[in-house]
């Protein structure tokens, strides 16, 4: 597949420091807590669930921090760049989910006492629905993740020169240590910091940003000239990425799948010590949830409004959507050292923070719903080191899934934000169904319920293939215009000869000289 990269540009020494720190404390909270585990907190529900004993908030945060990854990070600038303001309504829809999952779903795990969602699928309709709800929940972990990883790795490769694979590596590597010594307690509080780190990078980009066009005024203005202030879409064309209804309809059963019976977020309300800081803990993380979104789609209006006149994927300095963010954070903070740094960390920290609750999520789906059926015989002790051990190995499987994704999301030339929704529709959408007929339909058996999901599986992955290989317009999509009339007249293209398929766009960017060069070169 395509590899782009933008080089030229290059992090100095204070903004590796800065993202070094990031990563630093990160672990530090994991030996914290490895640390000062008491000799009684030794069985395999302290290990995924971390004893039962949390509180609203700091949970609150983690399952914020989950999914609000680099994918939110990078993707969600980009949107509200390219479709306006409207994609704020996705906050209605998780809103609608909060409620949902507070009051009807969260209730029936936690009264359960279960560790995995998947086993209230085997007691209401069987042991083959339990196996399919494990190995679903783990497909479509690893296809996520693999965007989660590797999408926001090619970009901060190609934004800052740092090598590809020791971002891969130095992700897993770091999420692997902190959630195998510190396990869920320290997946929870690295959350809650990682959460801190993503909401000051939006600040510094919004600040900064704002001040260079002019302040909050002019912003709002450009804006709105621009028709990116667009609350007003109530179209209800299905083909159309963003409106009213797709945000906070759609978003609201897309949130659902994530939120409301995803093992990852259901791991989390178990750890609460009460039903009620399980529930708090929901509308804490709404309040996060609002806070990053508004942050991120606040960016993309100031971003959209310093680019109004020269957009930069049109003039060629840039070769993806998904690169607007990391090309305008180097652009602004060229003179202040550091400050792109603290942008790797914001989306580095949403990359972990993601990776670290899978890695957890899925060894605690694959002891409790594969394993643990078949040894029962073997002691807590003996289970504790199997779950350690797949939190060792689960960056090596994900290794695979994120390379495999990549290709295919190049292929399909999917941005980062819309891969990880189809995905989380295709696969996890039919399985939230089976728990929401299981619990809302008493008369409903085990029949149904597969052939419930057979059909709802298939009519996702129809829509998804048919929307990819025949894909609407830009206009039918609802992208908005952009210019690059303005740009320098001292923008050129210089091409130099190909040696082979792979093509990337380099970037020189010389602040000494005030201008910027794109070459064109394949390696």
């Amino acid at each position: 597949f395509n590899k782009r990269r933008m080089v030229g540009v290059r992090f100095v020494l204070a903004d590796y420091g800065v993202s070094a720190v990031m990563l630093v404390v990160s672990m530090a909270i994991g030996l914290f807590h490895a640390l000062r585990k008491s000799s009684q907190e030794t069985s395999i529900d302290d290990f995924f669930t971390g004893g039962r004993s949390m509180t609203a908030v700091p949970v609150g945060l983690s399952l914020c921090a989950s999914f609000m990854s680099a994918v939110q990070v990078l993707g969600v600038p980009s949107e509200v760049y390219n479709h306006g303001s409207k994609f704020i309504y996705m906050c209605l829809g998780q809103s609608i989910n909060s409620l949902l999952t507070a009051f009807f779903f969260l209730p029936v795990f936690f009264r359960l006492g279960i560790t995995s969602s998947n086993q209230y699928l085997k007691m209401r309709f069987g042991r083959g629905m339990q196996l399919l709800g494990s190995i679903q929940f783990l497909v479509v972990t690893m296809l996520y993740t693999g965007i989660v990883i590797y999408a926001p790795a090619l970009i901060l490769n190609q934004a800052s020169g740092l090598n590809i694979w020791v971002s891969l590596c130095s992700t897993g590597i770091i999420c692997t240590i902190y959630t195998t010594m510190g396990g869920m307690k320290a997946v929870i509080w690295t959350d809650v910091f990682q959460t801190c780190v993503m909401l000051l990078g939006f600040l510094a980009i919004y600040i900064h940003g704002t001040i260079l066009v002019g302040g909050p005024g002019k912003v709002l203005e450009i804006a709105n000239n621009g028709s990116r202030i667009n609350f007003d879409d109530f179209d209800p064309d299905p083909r159309k990425r963003y409106t009213f209804w797709t945000l906070s309809v759609g978003g609201a059963l897309v949130w659902l799948a994530m939120n409301g019976v995803n093992q990852a977020q259901v791991q989390r309300y178990i750890s609460c010590r009460t039903e009620k800081h399980a529930q708090w803990a929901v509308f804490v993380n709404q309040v996060g949830q609002y806070m990053i979104v508004g942050s991120a789609a606040i960016c993309g209006i100031v971003m959209f409004a310093y680019y109004s006149d020269c957009d930069p994927l049109k003039s060629g300095r840039i070769a993806s959507p998904d690169l607007y963010v990391p090309y305008f954070v180097l652009e602004i903070f060229q003179n202040l050292p550091g400050f792109p740094g603290l942008f790797l960390a914001c989306a580095y920290s949403g990359t972990l923070s993601t990776v670290s609750t899978s890695i957890n999520a899925m060894a605690a789906v694959t002891i409790e719903d594969l394993l643990k059926p078949r040894v029962q015989h073997m002691t807590q002790k003996k289970l504790l080191f199997i779950s350690r051990g797949l939190c060792t190995s689960s960056p090596v499987l994900y290794g695979a899934g994120c390379l495999t994704l990549a290709a295919l999301s190049s292929f399909l030339d999917w941005g980062v934000l819309q891969g990880s929704f189809t995905v989380m529709g295709v696969v996890s959408g039919p399985l939230m169904g089976v728990f929401t007929l299981g619990i809302f339909i008493p008369a409903s058996n085990k029949l149904g319920a597969f052939c419930g999901f057979m059909v709802g599986f298939s009519v996702s992955v129809w829509l998804a293939i048919g929307s990819t290989l025949y894909p609407p317009s830009r206009e039918t999509m609802g992208v908005l215009p952009s210019y690059a009339d303005k740009c320098p007249g001292n923008l050129t293209l210089t091409p130099t000869p190909p040696q082979d398929l792979e093509a990337i766009s380099v970037l020189h960017h010389n602040s000494d000289q005030g201008f910027v060069k794109i070459k064109n070169s394949w390696t």
